[in-house]
């Protein structure tokens, strides 16, 4: 058969499946897995299997910051990664390690095949993305959340089918999705069978860089390791639990949570943004948490069996590596500068990846770029890497660079000398910059920053000085600046909205904050805030349970900024000494607004019954008065593009103000 005969008849059964599927679910089966992708393809990206996919690539610094966001991961994997390719190099196989958006960020094949692997994809920096390749190891993966192997005609593209994939995903501690595992081959055996024993290897060795990362981010905890050998737990180490001095389970790997799942233990399962429900391991062994400590000193083998207290089933528990006792390390002082830094977040594996990145850097002398949605609190960041730096008796000056009129940005900046324009000071006025002489300037929304002050401010940064409006001579200034932005500034740069150079100016380092419902220590943010305002107000009410629920469940849209405004409502017109339920905003409870880190729009693109109906279009109506009928604006919030808001509005009857007829 030839090449264009094949690619004829693969389209043909995509086409084919996808048609037979629109009236049932596919099995919950590998079958059933690429017949749900190639469906999405259609559908949700409106794909073409006719349409050839080339490899996409992230230019390099693009790569560098995925690869910068996966830095932790990258050094525990790296042992791993290579052990796999040495076992799959002489069956003609590459190794790519994607982060959790599909990007490679760390690739091993033939040096001889370079060429083969660019052009097909199989190389450092490719986006295997779903949305962009189509249906693949990688991206579906992704989105599936389980190991597959994705071979020849399984792929979307044509441009893909002389390709056998195999993919496994790599969950961080609370179960989150930290990166994806892949062998792939130019050449294999047309059997899928074939490919039964790459699966089973790539997905020892992703369990393997899983643990070992699980190990290297609790290793100042007790680990708790069970299985129900004893000969092979010491070795096999299946099920790790890390716990507090007091019991308390704090994350357990993929193993570990499946196990208390079984014992009725629940907790959010692998992809769902919420926190690490802390039990305690008494609640699944039946034991007390003193003789667990005490395995090490008083077993010759540092072995010990337990029942469970639900299945009354027997594992084996050995401790792994406990944590030195305080003052075993007196060489090793705790650094307290970095307070401000660690009081941002507690156990949330990405925030304290990037926590780890802003302490090497709060004292260097570049400037940094702090990125993340609305709200997800790019000023605190700032403000905690200048209160942990040398800079922090110096001034800390912030600007809203969307907030200001553009008329009075430039001498709010730059200062401006006394009668230098009509409305000037008569003494003239210091600007911002100088004002932040010796410390941080704090630009927030740098994106909205005028081109023509993007000029200034680029002449600014590369010669450390200022000219004030109406003066003769620059003023030195010895400052550093972080700026935020919430909006792509590639894209800007290329609609010609931002100048390019500026943005390597300040992108000297850049910090990535995760929106609030990704984030693993949701319940730790809303304590802090919620005792922070206790404390502004000068009252002791408390958060009782059924509102700490509510709020974790809540997936904040409007990520820690709207999170402070609801805990502020709530101290405000609670009754009583403590916050219920019912005290809390109205979206908090009954509001839960779909966002793409859930499911893509998925709650609004459901609504299709009529008893969904009323809840869905309170919900969009409620998200267009909060953001003044800007459509945009509502469709960044909910992850959707603005023609489907339109259709959204249109479907459900909701007309904007100023098309609404006269009464």
């Amino acid at each position: 058969m030839s090449t264009t005969q094949h690619q004829r008849q693969h389209i043909d059964t995509i086409l084919r499946t996808v048609a037979d599927t629109e009236a049932r679910t596919p099995a919950q089966n590998e079958a059933g897995i690429i017949a749900r992708s190639w469906r999405r393809c259609i559908d949700r990206y409106g794909l073409d299997p006719a349409r050839p996919t080339p490899a996409r690539y992230v230019p390099g610094a693009t790569l560098r910051e995925h690869q910068d966001q996966a830095d932790a991961l990258l050094q525990v994997a790296r042992a791993g990664v290579e052990q796999l390719y040495r076992q799959v190099a002489p069956l003609s196989y590459v190794v790519l390690l994607t982060d959790a958006r599909g990007i490679a960020v760390q690739f091993l094949g033939a040096k001889s095949d370079q060429r083969e692997h660019q052009r097909t994809g199989l190389y450092l920096g490719s986006d295997w993305s779903e949305s962009h390749a189509g249906t693949c190891a990688v991206g579906t993966c992704i989105h599936e959340r389980t190991a597959l192997t994705c071979h020849h005609s399984d792929h979307f593209s044509a441009h893909h089918i002389q390709l056998t994939c195999t993919a496994a995903p790599v969950f961080d501690p609370h179960g989150q999705l930290l990166a994806v595992l892949d062998i792939s081959a130019y050449r294999s055996p047309s059997a899928k069978e074939s490919q039964t024993f790459a699966l089973q290897l790539v997905k020892t060795t992703a369990r393997m860089i899983e643990d070992a990362y699980f190990l290297q981010r609790y290793g100042d905890r007790h680990i708790v390791c069970l299985d129900r050998s004893r000969e092979f737990v010491q070795i096999n180490r299946r099920y790790l639990l890390a716990m507090e001095e007091d019991g308390t389970l704090v994350a357990a790997n993929t193993a570990g949570r499946k196990l208390l799942r079984h014992h009725g233990l629940p907790l959010p399962e692998a992809g769902e943004a919420r926190p690490f429900q802390a039990w305690n391991i008494r609640d699944l062994l039946d034991g007390e948490v003193s003789e667990v400590l005490a395995i090490p000193q008083h077993s010759d083998d540092r072995v010990q069996a337990f029942h469970t207290r639900r299945h009354r089933e027997i594992h084996f528990a050995t401790l792994i590596e406990p944590p030195r006792r305080p003052g075993a390390n007196r060489s090793l002082p705790r650094d307290s500068s970095l307070a401000p830094l660690e009081a941002l977040a507690e156990d949330d594996p990405s925030m304290r990846d990037t926590l780890t990145r802003a302490a090497r850097l709060r004292n260097e002398p570049i400037n940094i770029l702090v990125m993340g949605e609305t709200g997800t609190g790019k000023e605190r960041m700032a403000r905690a890497l200048h209160d942990s730096s040398r800079r922090r008796d110096k001034p800390f000056v912030a600007i809203n660079c969307a907030a200001m009129p553009e008329s009075l940005i430039e001498s709010e900046l730059f200062g401006h000398e006394p009668g230098s324009f009509t409305g000037a000071r008569s003494k003239g006025m210091k600007g911002l910059i100088v004002q932040a002489d010796g410390g941080t300037l704090f630009l927030d929304e740098i994106g909205d920053m005028p081109l023509q002050l993007q000029t200034r401010l680029l002449r600014v940064l590369a010669e450390q000085e200022v000219l004030p409006i109406g003066a003769s001579r620059p003023i030195k200034v010895d400052l550093r600046v972080v700026a935020a932005t919430h909006r792509d500034l590639r894209e800007l740069i290329q609609a010609g909205r931002f100048r390019e150079d500026l943005f390597y100016r300040l992108n000297g380092a850049s910090l990535r904050l995760p929106p609030l419902r990704e984030r693993a220590d949701k319940g730790y943010l809303i304590r802090q805030i919620f005792a922070e305002l206790n404390e502004q107000r000068g009252s002791r009410v408390r958060l009782r349970g059924d509102a700490m629920s509510a709020l974790l469940a809540y997936p904040w849209p409007g990520n820690i900024r709207e999170l402070h405004n609801a805990l502020h409502y709530a101290l405000a017109t609670c009754d009583g000494g403590e916050v219920v339920v019912g005290d809390l905003p109205e979206e908090c409870v009954h509001g839960q607004l779909a966002h793409p880190g859930a499911s893509q729009g998925q709650a609004l693109s459901t609504a299709t019954g009529s008893s969904a109906r009323p809840l869905h279009q309170d919900l969009l109506y409620r998200a267009l008065c909060r953001h003044q009928w800007n459509v945009s604006a509502v469709a960044r919030e909910l992850g959707l593009s603005r023609p489907t808001i339109y259709r959204r509005m249109k479907r459900l009857g909701i007309v904007p103000p100023n098309q609404q007829p006269a009464s």
